[in-house]
């Protein structure tokens, strides 16, 4: 029986890259009016920059990595002294942009009689500043109190203890393959996989679900809850079934 929904943040629930950039071009137009040295820096340089960082700090907190590339992409103009000031305006401009895609607010309203829903991300997408506020029974935020980012089991244990319910009993759903399908498998948890972007799936493991949006969530839940504890089959087919009469509809 699954009595719980448990949601990743950015780019599950919440369209980040707009935000992102939009955080990232208001940077940018700070640096040139600061300094003449910055016409030569582009968005590609400082979209870069968290890509050439990311390798060393991948398990550190996102606002932490978030740093480390700005102070990358100032130093380009000469402009190091002014990371608090340029970070301060990058978050501030992202939390402003995030907000969840289309497809999530009607999706939710028709999982919440059903099912207990949750909140559990690595990033640093708290829900009450991107739109989704008092939308959640319960939350859970890698690095709080010490928490490691997923796919660590410790964070998926967390999940599980905020739920108050057996592991087997929760859904987590995501977009990434590793992070919200495997991951929360080997903790005993179902996954289903959201494939907004239709991507041929991955080698090594099988989603308890996948689905390419939000709209078909409640029928893979559905059949999800249909199939008996004992079997490992993926509920798919009616899910593909909903989306091509959805599609000649």
């Amino acid at each position: 029986m699954l009595t719980t929904v448990v949601f990743d943040a950015d780019e599950t629930l919440l369209d980040l890259r707009p935000a992102v950039t939009g955080g990232l071009v208001a940077v940018l137009a700070e640096m040139r009016r600061r300094t003449p040295a910055a016409a030569e820096v582009s968005l590609a340089d400082l979209e870069s920059d968290w890509g050439a960082v990311f390798g060393d700090l991948s398990a550190a907190p996102v606002a932490e990595i978030r740093r480390a590339a700005l102070a990358r992409s100032l130093a380009r103009a000469g402009l190091d002294a002014h990371l608090d000031e340029l970070a301060a305006l990058f978050f501030t401009r992202r939390f402003a942009l995030t907000r969840p895609f289309p497809d999530v607010p009607p999706a939710l309203a028709a999982l919440r009689d059903r099912y207990v829903l949750g909140f559990a991300t690595n990033g640093n997408s708290r829900a009450e500043r991107c739109g989704l506020a008092g939308e959640f029974a319960f939350e859970v935020y890698a690095h709080e109190n010490g928490l490691p980012k997923k796919p660590a089991p410790e964070f998926y244990a967390a999940v599980v203890e905020a739920a108050g319910v057996p592991a087997g009993q929760i859904v987590y759903v995501g977009d990434s393959w590793e992070h919200d399908v495997l991951a929360p498998q080997r903790a005993g948890l179902r996954s289903v996989w959201l494939n907004r972007h239709r991507l041929p799936r991955p080698s090594g493991g099988v989603p308890d679900a996948e689905v390419s949006t939000l709209a078909y969530l409640s029928a893979a839940l559905a059949d999800l809850s249909a199939v008996r504890a004992d079997l490992a089959v993926p509920a798919v087919s009616s899910v593909r079934a909903a989306q091509r009469a959805n599609a000649h509809g």
